[in-house]
């Protein structure tokens, strides 16, 4: 009983607080991505310590649902008319942008004596950026246009190529370190990538001939979370990326779904609400004592990050010819980073223990500074947008 008290009051505050963050953050520069990871900090084990243990247990079950949630909605922004007019952009800047950060960083880091090993790592992990920050910053804006539905576009795909560029990252390491005997980490790419895409399009066709059958062209709110949970539970089975099958099914319901009146978004009624829990207990389990071990090569680190996602972005939309809005701010919209980069991090230090403390020093740091300024950021470059 007792836990059941602590754990429902711990879910009223949270909601409350995030209600909160709405009204503050109109009134601020900071979005309330940040706000929520601020509070999280100050409530969790760094600061006062409030949050009980009861629901701390319970957070990979709310940060799958929400993350499942992200990728749908992702996915139904990659409509045909868009990737008609954009695709181009969309390849070519979110290419450059992850291939890019991953050279910046990797001779930053080895321009300072970092081990090439580590510097390939922490250059393969610095290309993942944030799919759930990003789409609530643009939420949370109001901004619709070519700016906000490219940048989407872009975050959709980055989890593919930070995957491809990480798996290749750590078998060429395990290579030269001598631990070719290894899994190849090149298979578990594939399998989680492509597993991920064949589960997306199986469960995708299907739905898109189904929903909005019920209520004649209207996809309902049951529909869309029975799909999404059946979606995350089966990749997770399967051991396959729940969050990129998630956006393929996303993206296949909205392609393929011409009977509906209007796009299958019924989910972000009640996204918001495990997105606010998501980002107070990310800021909550964020270590700040990590910030005093990272020294140079932290600091190089997340400066090479800057640089090569800016650089990157820039490269991309010149290729591609985009827009001079898109050219000097889609960087600094990419530079949010959080969980996926932390899960890179645990996965590499696994196979290659004996770079275990520095990766994890670097990457966890390094998220608290790129999860709180990031979405800032996010926010610049979607308001010169509009401008």
């Amino acid at each position: 009983m007792y836990s059941a008290s602590e754990f429902l009051l711990t879910l009223g505050g949270i909601l409350l607080v995030g209600l909160a963050t709405e009204a503050i953050g109109r009134h601020t520069f900071l979005p309330r991505v940040t706000l929520l990871l601020l509070f999280g900090i100050v409530i969790g084990e760094e600061m006062f310590d409030l949050i009980p243990q009861v629901f701390t247990d319970r957070f990979d079950l709310i940060a799958n649902m929400a993350l499942l949630m992200v990728g749908f909605l992702l996915g139904g922004k990659l409509t045909g008319d868009f990737l008609k007019q954009s695709a181009s952009k969309t390849l070519w800047i979110s290419m450059s942008a992850a291939v890019v950060t991953v050279l910046v960083v990797i001779a930053g880091l080895m321009a300072v004596g970092v081990p090439v090993g580590i510097a390939v790592i922490l250059g393969c992990i610095a290309s993942a950026t944030a799919p759930a920050a990003t789409m609530d910053i643009v939420l949370e804006s109001g901004c619709k246009g070519p700016f906000s539905d490219l940048l989407l576009s872009i975050v959709a795909l980055d989890d593919v190529w930070g995957l491809i560029l990480f798996s290749i990252g750590v078998a060429f390491v395990v290579a030269i370190s001598g631990n070719a005997g290894e899994t190849s980490q090149i298979y578990v790419a594939i399998k989680d990538v492509g597993g991920a895409l064949i589960l997306g399009m199986i469960l995708g066709f299907p739905a898109a001939y189904l929903t909005g059958r019920i209520s004649q062209g209207q996809p309902m709110l049951m529909e869309a979370l029975g799909l999404v949970f059946l979606c995350g539970g089966l990749a997770l089975w399967l051991d396959v990326s729940f969050l990129i099958a998630s956006i393929t099914m996303g993206a296949i319901v909205t392609n393929f779904a011409s009977h509906h009146e209007y796009p299958f978004h019924e989910i972000e009624n009640i996204e918001w609400p495990f997105m606010a829990i998501f980002f107070v207990m990310a800021g909550a389990s964020l270590e700040f004592g990590m910030i005093r071990e990272i020294g140079l090569i932290g600091g190089v680190y997340v400066i090479s990050r800057i640089a090569g996602k800016l650089l990157g972005a820039r490269i991309g939309a010149q290729v591609s010819k985009a827009d001079t809005i898109t050219r000097c701010w889609m960087g600094f919209a990419l530079l949010p980073q959080a969980g996926v980069a932390m899960g890179m991090a645990l996965v590499a230090s696994t196979q290659l223990p004996e770079y275990r403390q520095a990766l994890l020093t670097v990457v966890i740091s390094s998220t608290v500074f790129f999860e709180i300024v990031g979405p800032v950021f996010t926010r610049m470059a979607l308001q010169r947008a509009k401008q």
